[in-house]
């Protein structure tokens, strides 16, 4: 009976295991990440869009459903940008990268770094200011997208 429950037990914390949400990798070589993404963003005339967290962080869970779930927020986040998750764990806070961008961890997680495509750093966002009840705001994300797009900080707009 204890052989049976050992086996139990075992296949439970496998399956539990494989079923954990592997959003963010702590084995990534970031800064390779970063680089591309910019090459990218350079082709495409986007905006880098960085989310900082982690697997072991709910609202970066929910953060990334809801973006990838709502058809408008991710047409509206792909037109407009090169998306990366940035890990921050205990296996990897990637301490020079987070420096690099400002420290932007202060603000908890998730947290949305916006880079413009040559690697500057144009804002920090505060996830908690989009979010709503339990979870994130449409409007709130939309216009939030619509107002760090490239469109938006283009010069000629307001000339």
């Amino acid at each position: 009976m204890r052989k049976l429950f050992i086996s139990f037990l075992l296949v439970f914390v496998f399956i539990s295991a494989s079923a954990q949400v592997k959003i963010y990798n702590p084995d990534a070589d970031a800064e390779k990440e970063l680089s591309d993404a910019l090459t990218k963003a350079k082709e495409d005339n986007k905006h880098v869009f960085i989310q900082v967290g982690g697997n072991w962080c709910p609202w970066c869970v929910k953060l990334h459903n809801f973006m990838k779930e709502e058809a408008q927020v991710d047409s509206m986040l792909h037109a407009n940008y090169v998306v990366m998750k940035l890990n921050y764990s205990s296996e990897n806070k990637n301490p020079e990268l987070m420096k690099r961008l400002g420290y932007p961890q202060r603000f908890g997680f998730p947290v949305i770094v916006i880079l413009d495509a040559e690697g500057n750093r144009i804002h920090t966002q505060n996830s908690a200011y989009l979010e709503l009840d339990k979870g994130y705001d449409k409007q709130k994300i939309m216009g939030f997208l619509k107002d760090w797009s490239p469109a938006a900080l283009n010069p000629e707009k307001y000339k």
